[in-house]
C-alpha cells in the first residue's frame, strides 16, 4: 500500500504546505473552468495549477469561492503565473493585483513566472515584483516555470543581489517551486536535481505527455500488473519520482480516475525502468532559451 494520499502535501521553502498531486487548467475552456475545478475539488484535489495565460482564472477563483461552505479557502492551494513573454517589474506587479481581481481570492497561494524571457534586468525586476507581492500578503509562496540550470543560477545571483540591495536575508525572496514538462521521455534530471538540492518542490506539467506514448510496452505492462491505466502509471512514476504532477482534463471520469493513485506503488526498479534517455518535449521548451532572451 502506498504511504503517499490524495492529501499528502510537501512542506515548501516558504513554510507553506502544497499537495503532492494538482489540477491543471492549461487549455480548459473558459466557460467550463468553473465547473471542472468545481468537479475536481469535490472530488478531493486541494491543488489548482491556473496561469493568467490560460484566460479562465475568472471560472477557477469562482469555483474555489462556490465550494467554500464546505471546502475552506485555507484548504486549497491556488497557482497562477505571470505571463513570460517579455518579463518585467511593472508587468508582474500588475498581474498579481489582476489575478487577484479575476479570481476574486484574496491571496494567491503560490505565483510562478511562467518563462524565462526578457532579460536578464527583466527576470531579476519581475521576480522583485514577485517577493514584494508576498511581504504585501498578495502571494504566499513563489517560484518559476520552464527555467534552465542557467536561468537558475542567475536566479540565485539575483536573489543574493536583492538582499543586499534591500536590506538583507530573505530580503531577496525564497525559491520555494518550480515547474517543468518532465515525464519518463523528458526527465530532466539536471534541472530536477538542482531543484533537489535545494527543496525547492518540482512540479510536472504534460505528466501524460498530451497522450502521445500510449502504447509504450513498458508502460502498459505495468498497467496489466497493477490493473491500472497507462495515465495512471504514468502519474505514479511522477509522485514516486517525488514530483508534483499536474494532470488536467475536463471529463468527470478522468478527473476521478487520475487521483486514483494510492492504491498501488510502484518499485524503484519499475521507476528505473519507465525512464529513457530521450529528450522529447511535447510542449514549448522555454528551458534551452539563451540567457539574454
Amino acid at each position: 500500500m502506498s504511504a503517499l494520499t490524495l492529501q499528502s502535501k510537501f512542506k515548501l521553502n516558504s513554510g507553506h504546505e502544497i499537495p503532492r498531486l494538482g489540477y491543471g487548467l492549461w487549455e480548459t475552456p473558459a466557460d467550463k473552468a468553473q465547473e471542472v475545478t468545481i468537479d475536481a475539488l469535490n472530488h478531493g484535489y486541494r491543488h489548482i495549477d491556473d496561469a493568467a495565460v490560460y484566460r479562465n482564472e475568472a471560472g477557477a477563483g469562482a469555483a474555489v469561492r462556490a465550494v467554500s461552505a464546505t471546502i475552506p479557502r485555507s484548504e486549497i492551494f491556488f497557482t497562477s503565473k505571470v505571463p513570460g513573454r517579455g518579463l518585467n517589474y511593472a508587468d508582474a506587479k500588475a498581474q498579481v493585483d489582476r489575478t487577484l481581481k479575476e479570481t476574486g481570492l484574496d491571496y494567491i497561494d503560490l505565483m510562478l513566472l511562467h518563462a524565462p524571457y526578457g532579460g536578464s534586468e527583466g527576470r531579476k525586476g519581475a521576480w522583485k515584483a514577485l517577493v514584494e507581492a508576498v511581504e504585501e500578503g498578495k502571494v504566499k509562496s513563489i517560484g518559476v516555470s520552464n527555467y534552465g540550470v542557467h536561468h537558475l543560477d542567475e536566479l540565485e545571483r539575483h536573489i543574493a543581489e536583492l538582499e543586499e540591495e534591500r536590506g538583507g536575508k530573505g530580503k531577496g525572496g525564497v525559491l520555494s517551486v518550480g515547474q517543468w514538462e518532465i515525464h519518463p521521455w523528458l526527465p530532466r534530471n539536471d534541472i530536477t536535481e538542482w531543484a533537489k538540492k535545494r527543496n525547492v518542490a518540482v512540479e510536472a506539467y504534460s505528466p501524460l505527455v498530451r497522450g502521445k506514448r500510449w502504447g509504450e510496452k513498458a508502460v502498459v505492462e505495468l498497467a496489466k500488473k497493477y490493473g491500472k491505466t497507462e495515465a495512471q502509471i504514468l502519474l505514479r512514476w511522477s509522485l514516486d519520482k517525488g514530483y508534483i504532477p499536474l494532470p488536467k482534463s475536463v471529463t468527470h471520469s478522468r478527473i476521478l480516475e487520475n487521483a486514483d493513485l494510492y492504491d498501488f506503488q510502484l518499485t524503484p526498479e519499475e521507476v528505473a525502468g519507465l525512464e529513457t534517455t530521450e529528450y522529447s518535449p511535447v510542449c514549448w521548451d522555454p528551458t534551452v532559451s539563451p540567457i539574454d532572451g
